[in-house]
């Protein structure tokens, strides 16, 4: 039988690599909607002529660059890493070094979804699910915590509420508009279950942006500005903690009492995503190697990033506001949101929506609590307070989210309204002017010790 074949590409460390079927009806439960998004940018190999190759090592070490490096639709934007290293180490122009760091980092952010997934066919369904639950939005925050190293706080939050806005607004209303166009003759509709849930995250989540700002506009003198921002410091790190509690019963519930409604099924079996995409294709211990050096690749591109986003942004006119919110998102989760579309088009909403507002969540919920106590073991002042323009635009794109998936349908319109919406919230930002560190919360402190220190 085919299924007992010893296949090449499995070798590892001289022995095959066999799923039982308890494994593979595991990896089939656990699939996720981001297992199903990112594998939408996979393309098969063909791998006649490396099991033709003799010696194991060398035909094990070719089929894992074909599988990683060739796997993805998305290879021909390999080649921009090793330019982008050239161009810093050569001093070339700084904003070409920002706009290849982007690109190069758009099919790392890909490979390290692919990555997860390959480990997780070994280490089964709930290993799998906290590695998508910790490592899916990996280049967010490898981002923000160079950002904070290097005391760039405005930085890291316009990334961070960039993706949520993006994954939002852009990623979910492009999928509803493409998928109600492309099935106008069909009644399209989603498990309304899992879209309740991570709203409810996300509402917390906007509750603890809203007190510390608030904290802001609650001190009347000197003495009380400054007293307001220490508040608004401390009630940050509380609600961080309290935040970072909230996903981790998140996870519990996704992971283990309600799995069910967070398992995406491919019902078409096209062949596209189906059980093909079950199986392992390289090895664990290969897949961890891999995935480690991709990491350290999208470290080295994210301070490139960082270095240079000040220097793209006098240089192409735009603010360093709207670089952080509007472009690194896109570009980082290009592989992600195109994915998420793809599905929306086959009338798999349940997909989309585990996509969109699953990112959402995990941002919302771990990686911006994660960055305030990360910079408070830093040393860095970084609270809850985005300012008011920016908390503002969070509220209602939550707000205008829930409303859209109350009742279970869709329909184009609900799409066209919030990509609408994106659109005028970015209009917004490309207008602001504000140079980078001069909007932070930080200024708060420094305003309130110079009145001190004046009266």
């Amino acid at each position: 039988m085919a299924s007992h074949q010893q296949e090449p590409w499995l070798l590892e460390n001289g022995n095959v690599k066999v799923l039982t079927k308890e494994m593979r009806q595991g990896h089939g439960r656990s699939r996720t909607a981001h297992n199903m998004s990112s594998s939408s940018l996979r393309k098969k190999s063909d791998r006649t002529l490396v099991s033709k190759v003799r010696c194991g090592l060398l035909r094990n070490l070719l089929v894992n660059i074909q599988e990683v490096i060739l796997g993805t639709k998305l290879s021909i934007l390999f080649p921009a890493i090793p330019i982008a290293i050239i161009a810093q180490c050569y001093g070339l122009g700084r904003p070409w070094i920002f706009a290849l760091s982007l690109l190069g980092l758009t099919p790392l952010a890909e490979r390290v979804s692919f990555l997860t997934e390959q480990v997780a066919i070994y280490t089964g369904p709930t290993v799998g699910g906290l590695l998508n639950a910790t490592c899916g939005n990996i280049t967010e925050l490898v981002i923000a915590i160079f950002a904070l190293s290097s005391n760039k706080v405005d930085l890291v939050k316009y990334s961070l509420l960039g993706s949520i806005l993006s994954n939002l607004l852009l990623v979910l209303g492009t999928s509803l508009l493409c998928g109600g166009i492309a099935n106008l003759a069909k009644e399209q509709k989603y498990d309304r279950r899992q879209a309740d849930v991570n709203s409810l995250m996300l509402l917390l989540a906007l509750l603890c942006h809203l007190l510390p700002m608030l904290f802001r506009y609650g001190g009347g003198g000197s003495d009380d500005a400054l007293a307001a921002a220490d508040s608004s410091l401390y009630l940050s790190r509380a609600a961080s903690i309290t935040m970072l509690v909230a996903y981790f019963a998140y996870l519990i519930f996704q992971l283990w009492t309600h799995r069910t409604l967070f398992e995406a099924e491919d019902e078409d079996g096209d062949g596209e995503n189906g059980s093909d995409d079950e199986e392992a294709v390289i090895g664990v211990w290969s897949g961890v190697a891999w995935l480690a050096g991709m990491t350290v690749f999208i470290a080295l591109l994210s301070e490139y990033v960082v270095d240079t986003i000040e220097e793209a942004s006098e240089s192409w006119g735009l603010s360093v506001s709207f670089l952080s919110i509007i472009l690194l998102p896109i570009v980082g989760n290009a592989a992600e949101h195109a994915g998420a579309i793809i599905f929306a088009f086959k009338n798999k909403l349940d997909i989309t929506l585990g996509v969109a507002l699953g990112s959402a969540t995990q941002i919302g919920m771990f990686a911006v609590p994660l960055c305030v106590l990360v910079a408070w073991i830093m040393g860095v002042k970084m609270d809850l307070n985005f300012n008011l323009l920016e908390t503002g635009s969070l509220a209602l794109a939550i707000i205008a989210t829930s409303f859209t998936l109350q009742d279970g349908t869709s329909h184009y319109m609900k799409g066209l309204i919030l990509l609408l919406c994106y659109v005028v919230i970015g209009a917004c930002f490309f207008v602001q002017r504000t140079p980078l560190n001069q909007v932070n919360v930080n200024n708060t402190f420094k305003s309130g010790s110079d009145a001190v220190l004046s009266a």
